[in-house]
């Protein structure tokens, strides 16, 4: 039986923005994803009840910033509610979709006030881009882009170079044309399916996670952000207030793992950025995080 958890009048510490990395499940089989969701992924153990406890305690405690994500979030039976609950606590909500399909609930969601929409996408050209993909899915990615930029919807699209001669920059400029105004590129982070197989290592992540951000699984678990998710876990919010979670040693002790692996210090005081993650250019989102991993790009 799912424990149903009080939700927190204020969470401990600066976290700000939250993964809420819904499902395993998605109709595309990527070969850079952070997370090797597919056709044969699940929804995971969460329930309803334990995503609204903790949009709940997230919205009561501070945090203003939601991404949506997967696997393909957009496939998950409650993905309409559960935005449609953050939006109504006055929490900014991103849905990151491949755009293979949205149905008209979601067209008619991402168009509320404090919705956006992300995407990735691989290359102007067909062929390559749905060799990346797994599947046929340019075209229906392309439509559904073009479509939310004539819809006004606020979207952000990033580009992952998985070989060296990936018509990425043309890929940008396709884009750009089209109207799209925030674009990212990268590399291939070598976690799920982008690992080839290499068991995860703390120095392939950014070295900003955990820094008023932080991921929440399918089953549950808390991770310092969602390419760590898993091998990283620090905590359940199945069995523990998400406030104990986030400000709790298991979460300390992996910031500091990650630190010590990266090299890096997100709140050194000489940093234009400081810690503030509205700040940080190249926010980290899974696909195409830029150097510097923030929660909004």
């Amino acid at each position: 039986m799912t424990a149903i958890i009080e939700e927190p009048t204020a969470l401990q510490g600066p976290t700000e923005f939250l993964w809420l990395d819904l499902t395993r499940k998605c109709q595309l089989q990527c070969g850079p994803c952070f997370n090797s969701s597919g056709p044969e992924g699940t929804h995971g153990t969460m329930t309803r009840q334990d995503w609204i406890s903790v949009i709940g305690q997230a919205a009561g405690g501070g945090v203003r910033r939601l991404t949506i994500i997967g696997g393909e979030p957009t496939l998950h039976p409650d993905g309409v509610f559960l935005v449609e609950r953050a939006l109504s606590l006055g929490l900014n909500v991103e849905v990151y979709s491949n755009l293979v399909h949205l149905s008209p609930g979601w067209w008619s969601l991402l168009q509320r006030e404090g919705a956006s929409l992300a995407t990735s996408y691989y290359s102007d050209r067909a062929k390559e881009h749905n060799t990346v993909t797994g599947r046929p899915s340019h075209a229906r990615t392309m439509a559904n882009i073009r479509k939310a930029v004539q819809l006004g919807i606020p979207l952000r699209a990033g580009i992952v170079a998985t070989t060296g001669t990936q018509r990425v920059d043309e890929a940008r400029r396709e884009l750009e044309a089209l109207g799209v105004k925030r674009i990212s590129m990268d590399h291939v982070r070598p976690f799920g399916r982008g690992s080839k197989g290499a068991a995860p290592d703390a120095s392939g992540l950014c070295g900003r996670c955990g820094t008023s951000r932080a991921s929440i699984g399918p089953d549950g678990g808390v991770s310092p952000c969602v390419f760590s998710a898993g091998w990283m876990d620090v905590g359940n919010v199945r069995d523990t207030p998400l406030v104990t979670i986030l400000g709790g040693d298991a979460m300390a002790e992996a910031n500091t793992v990650i630190r010590a692996a990266t090299g890096s210090d997100p709140c050194d005081p000489d940093s234009s950025s400081g810690c503030d993650p509205d700040n940080v250019p190249d926010e980290c989102s899974p696909g195409f995080p830029g150097s510097e991993c923030t929660p909004r790009n």
